[in-house]
């Protein structure tokens, strides 16, 4: 669960494997082998050792460290470990507590995938379709990191951006994401039946405490894209001292809002050649997001 470059050239085989017991058992593994790469559930990273993109001079192994395996409440939030599994989460306790996020654990992909991945993971892996990013966007989570010069916190879209990477020795320990008890909802659509990497996602949350919606759009570009013009057009519509509806012509507009948001029309040339059409793909890719968020908007209003 940290993050590492990605080595083309043929480099040194593994020749060591660390099993620290605590986080401070493995920020010291790491600085003791600045070369060594953690590991936890290692669905991601043992894909590029087996393909030959990764050649790490060791491994410093995660999973015994029980203290990042669980979650516990602070000050309003929930800290959750991680070492979490997406199949932990995606059970019914869990999804009492964020029910958005159990919903993100339990479409990350098949059994064998959600029993070994885990959520710190997913957000250190950063790939474009990680089921969790959106919903951690969505409810602007923070992530606790522990590294040889003491821990920190920063918002998780600083980490996802690049805005303040990880740091050489640091490890990603914590989660903590804000309990809002408030309508949540994930939805993802897959180029086949079942489970599958998401062409695209779409986490919406209402926040009635700030008047607000909040929404993330997952697996259309680098990192998870909040479409804020749309979140407070429609948060404008709302009757918050009602019963918090919303014409169905409305939820179709948001939906078109944020995708046109998240997937824009070329721009013209500079020097002023007309602006080529959007491909096809584009065009089907905007309307998939458009029924995603329509929908999810629905179904947290209702």
């Amino acid at each position: 669960m940290s993050t590492y470059a990605r080595q083309t050239a043929q480099g040194a085989q593994t020749r060591n494997v660390a099993l620290p017991s605590s986080l401070d058992e493995a920020v010291e593994a790491l600085a003791t082998s600045p070369s060594a790469v953690p590991v936890a559930g290692g669905t991601d990273l043992m894909a590029d050792v087996n393909s030959g993109l990764l050649r790490p001079g060791g491994l410093v192994g995660l999973g015994r460290i029980n203290e990042i395996r669980g979650w516990q409440y602070a000050d309003g939030a929930a800290l959750l470990g991680a070492g979490l599994t997406h199949a932990r989460m995606g059970r019914p306790d869990f999804a009492a507590l964020i029910p958005a996020l159990a919903a993100a654990a339990r479409a990350a992909g098949p059994p064998q995938i959600r029993n070994a991945g885990t959520l710190g993971g997913n957000i250190v892996t950063c790939a474009p379709t990680g089921d969790s990013l959106p919903v951690l966007a969505a409810l602007e989570a923070s992530v606790l990191l522990a590294g040889p010069e003491g821990n920190r916190e920063l918002p998780v879209s600083h980490l996802l951006t690049g805005m303040d990477p990880l740091r050489p020795g640091e490890l990603l320990a914590y989660v903590r994401v804000p309990l809002l008890h408030a309508p949540q909802t994930f939805l993802k659509a897959t180029a086949r039946t079942g489970p599958g990497r998401a062409t695209a996602s779409v986490a919406l949350v209402l926040d009635p405490a700030r008047r607000g919606v909040r929404c993330a759009v997952g697996a259309v570009a680098q990192v998870p894209l909040r479409p804020l013009e749309a979140e407070r057009w429609v948060a404008s519509l709302i009757d918050w001292d009602g019963q918090r509806s919303l014409a169905p012509e409305a939820c179709t507009a948001f939906g078109e809002y944020v995708a046109v948001a998240c997937i824009p029309d070329p721009l013209p040339a500079a020097d002023g050649t007309p602006a080529p059409e959007l491909p096809p793909a584009a065009i089907q890719l905007r309307r998939t997001v458009a029924a995603l968020a329509r929908r999810a908007l629905g179904r947290a209003l209702a």
